[in-house]
């Protein structure tokens, strides 16, 4: 008989079945949740370095009562069960433990952390000050970004779905890279919530020093900043420099990016609302919101984000003429940049319709 679920279907109805590590932490406990609800992909089993033996409701209490599941250790060898997909929210150094683990048993994997997202070994290395064990692995991850990736993340069997800034920041300046009109430095802000930082308070991430403060942090260092850059020469940027500079708010979710880049200087309003409509028109999950640019509070809790641009006067730069644009978008880093997408990710892997599981708006305000 089957075990109780809340969803659709049953658990011996579901075509597919997952595992996902890390699962008491915020970003593994948002993937429990969406999977749990998911139509066509069982949650099978839930691994963690705490709460071993307990239900998943005496850690996550807004599953109390709605599964059996336990939370598990994981095996000593890190051997995966028998799955269809393990979905990775861990630290980057044990990543790279489970997924050398799991090499020989052909399971799926999305990794959520940084352990894979950078093809370059030299620049990983600068970034999380630390050679890569697996660099041979790292051109065999398929970088998570749907609105970029989609072809090759279909039946893939690796995914590095993208950080929460990364996937911010990209987002607002795909259309430019891909207009082939995204080149030279791009200043980036990246202001996002507390639950970036993880479960395990810090003293800067404490809520009473968080609660009524804003900081910069990693200014031009933050390690988000590698995968932005090649994600956007594979769309068409040219020279890129990414100058990120990120700013922790007193949110709990959601992030708000500003980038600020030129373009040719004939190069007008119409031509950028195209070109952001052409990239984003059929897309599920991007929204192109009218008479306003994008806010935080629209997207939070939700799989959806949202993307703006304002244009400015022509100007005279280095190399001709030029008008700068501010690139504008906002996500929930969780969501659309952490499980979410790793979840997108999985519906377009197994072959499903990448929206299963995603499609509730977030609550507002």
């Amino acid at each position: 008989m089957a075990t109780r679920a809340f969803g659709r279907y049953a658990r011996d109805m579901k075509r597919f079945r997952a595992a996902v590590y890390g699962g008491s932490g915020y970003l593994g406990s948002e993937a429990v949740r969406r999977l749990l609800g998911h139509p066509e992909v069982e949650l099978a089993h839930v691994f963690s370095a705490d709460h071993v033996g307990e239900p998943l409701g005496s850690a996550l209490f807004n599953l109390e009562g709605k599964t059996e599941l336990r939370f598990e250790a994981v095996p000593a060898d890190a051997k995966p069960p028998q799955v269809d997909i393990l979905l990775l929210a861990l630290p980057h150094q044990v990543s790279h433990r489970i997924v050398a683990g799991a090499l020989s048993s052909g399971v799926r994997m999305i990794d959520m952390s940084g352990a894979f997202r950078v093809d370059d070994p030299v620049a990983y290395e600068k970034f999380y000050g630390e050679k890569h064990p697996l660099p041979e692995l790292l051109k065999e991850f398929v970088y998570g970004l749907p609105e970029l990736s989609r072809s090759a993340l279909r039946g893939a069997r690796f995914v590095a779905s993208p950080g929460c800034f990364a996937t911010t920041i990209e987002l607002g300046l795909l259309p430019l890279a891909r207009n082939g009109w995204l080149s030279g430095p791009v200043q980036c802000v990246g202001i996002t919530g507390s639950s970036g930082a993880g479960a395990t308070p810090t003293l800067t991430t404490h809520h009473p020093v968080r609660a009524g403060n804003l900081r910069a942090y990693k200014p031009l260092t933050h390690n988000h900043a590698p995968e932005i850059a090649e994600a956007l020469v594979r769309a068409g940027a040219r020279d890129l420099e990414i100058e990120f500079v990120p700013v922790a708010a007193p949110l709990t979710r959601g992030i708000l990016a500003t980038s600020i880049a030129s373009v040719p200087a004939d190069v007008d309003g119409a031509r950028l609302r195209r070109a952001f409509s052409e990239s984003y028109g059929q897309e599920r999950f991007v929204i192109l919101p009218q008479g306003r640019l994008p806010e935080v509070v629209a997207v939070a809790g939700s799989n959806y984000a949202e993307v703006g641009f304002a244009l400015g006067e022509p100007r005279s730069a280095e190399g001709g003429r030029r008008r700068p644009v501010t690139c504008v978008s906002a996500l929930d880093n969780l969501v659309k940049g952490g499980a979410g997408q790793a979840i997108q990710n999985m519906n377009l892997m197994l072959g499903l319709d990448e929206a299963l599981g995603l499609t509730q708006p977030g609550a507002f305000p």
